[in-house]
């Protein structure tokens, strides 16, 4: 399968277009890329839901709204996540294609109006972001910070992240921290946000029957992002394991979480990254894996037992619900799965299956344009950028030798127990 897409390069802005009559609304999507940093994290973290509320020309979100649905129920969002080491903003629109419409409004122009309207019109008082709207997203992330602690599941998988990675980058929450946020100042909101426009690696992608020449011509006329240094690539492969380490919590829970963090020294655009992958999949990727069929449902010991690669930090992490009496038990089926396919426990069946249901998923994220965005975007941040349009060869290719090779560098680092007990 193969992802046509058109990149070019203007001042301080990547365009990517991918051409496809596949879809009847058109996406836009600007990614901007900084390396995390604990001093501005949480200011960062704030500015896509400050430009989102507020505008010059639409002060209001419901004036924001009113618009949107003016230009036949248009939809724009925004995102904060991170990549490996790297913090991304996202703000996207979707539009309808004018071309399925009776009326020839160029929507296409007006989503990149819109993007432009909140990216380089926000609400200021002075040199400063509305004070009413600074308050109203941090009450917001608040809540959503505070929601974090509540959800046991997403709580034990940062607590993993952060006792293992302790000192690195990549231990910071992408939304920052509860502290942090009562700290920042509306003049550190506002830098931040320059520095977003001056310093990020910005990169626009446009998905949908567009005409790519138009597209182009609007970037370089209206995005005026000055030229800048290539974000600075994080060294995620120099950090040796040498003792693994156990860190147990305690809290009023009855479900217990056991999550176990490696690190394989493998990221995405390595050679031996798909075969990762794979192996990911007969451990605990899928219903199929052994984490699933016999930690969960032979040895009955986990509510759920998973595990996931952390594609661009070189990690895979175990998680797993565990009745607390259960968590020893558990903790050593999980190795023995793991064992079982370092020692060659890999059946032609079982890397059949899971490279068929490997292809399915990508197939399934191919079949969105967000999908197209994140799977392009995923091999634009590997640096150098991946091209993904031999993925499925690449898949169909990797053999037992080397998912047992890739399951061999893995080297167990923390154990996290999330416990009951008092807090």
């Amino acid at each position: 399968m193969k992802i046509n897409q058109t990149v070019s390069r203007q001042q301080g802005l990547s365009l990517r277009i991918v051409q496809t009559k596949k879809f009847k609304t058109n996406q836009f999507v600007f990614k901007f890329r900084s390396r995390l940093n604990e001093d501005d994290v949480t200011a960062r973290a704030l500015i896509p839901y400050i430009l989102q509320s507020s505008t010059k020309k639409w002060p209001t979100t419901a004036d924001f709204r009113s618009h949107l649905d003016e230009l036949y129920g248009a939809g724009a969002s925004v995102d904060v996540n991170k990549k490996g080491e790297y913090h991304i903003l996202s703000f996207a629109v979707d539009i309808p294609n004018e071309r399925y419409l009776k009326d020839p409004t160029p929507l296409a122009k007006e989503a990149l109006n819109v993007l432009k309207e909140m990216l380089f019109n926000p609400l200021l008082e002075g040199e400063a972001f509305s004070s009413k709207v600074i308050e109203q997203e941090k009450r917001t992330l608040k809540q959503k910070l505070q929601a974090l602690k509540d959800d046991k599941m997403r709580y034990a998988s940062q607590r993993l992240v952060e006792e293992m990675c302790k000192g690195e980058a990549y231990a910071l929450h992408p939304n920052g921290s509860e502290e942090k946020l009562n700290q920042v100042t509306a003049e550190e909101l506002y830098q931040a946000y320059k520095n977003m426009l001056e310093k990020d690696a910005v990169d626009l992608y446009v998905v949908g029957d567009v005409v790519a020449e138009d597209i182009a011509s609007y970037c370089e006329k209206e995005f005026h992002f000055p030229d800048r240094e290539p974000v600075a690539k994080p060294d995620v492969k120099s950090i040796n394991t040498t003792d693994a380490k156990e860190v147990v919590e305690s809290q009023k829970i009855k479900q217990g979480k056991l999550n176990i963090g490696y690190r394989t020294s493998i990221v995405y655009g390595d050679d031996d990254y798909i075969p990762l992958t794979v192996m990911n999949g007969l451990f605990g990727g899928f219903p199929h894996s052994k984490l699933f069929l016999n930690v969960r449902e032979k040895e009955s010991l986990a509510y759920y037992a998973a595990s996931r690669v952390e594609s661009h930090k070189g990690l895979v992490v175990v998680m797993s619900g565990v009745e607390p009496a259960k968590v020893e038990r558990a903790a050593v089926i999980i190795e023995e799965q793991l064992q079982a396919i370092q020692n060659g426990e890999v059946s032609e069946n079982e890397l059949n299956q899971t490279k068929a249901v490997l292809k399915n998923q990508m197939l399934e994220t191919l079949d969105a344009s967000r999908g197209i965005v994140e799977v392009l975007y995923q091999g634009e941040v590997a640096n150098p950028p991946v091209d993904i349009d031999r993925w499925f060869e690449k898949v169909d290719a990797v053999t037992a030798d080397q998912v047992i090779a890739a399951a061999k560098k893995l080297k167990k680092d923390t154990t996290y127990i999330l416990t009951s007990g008092e807090e």
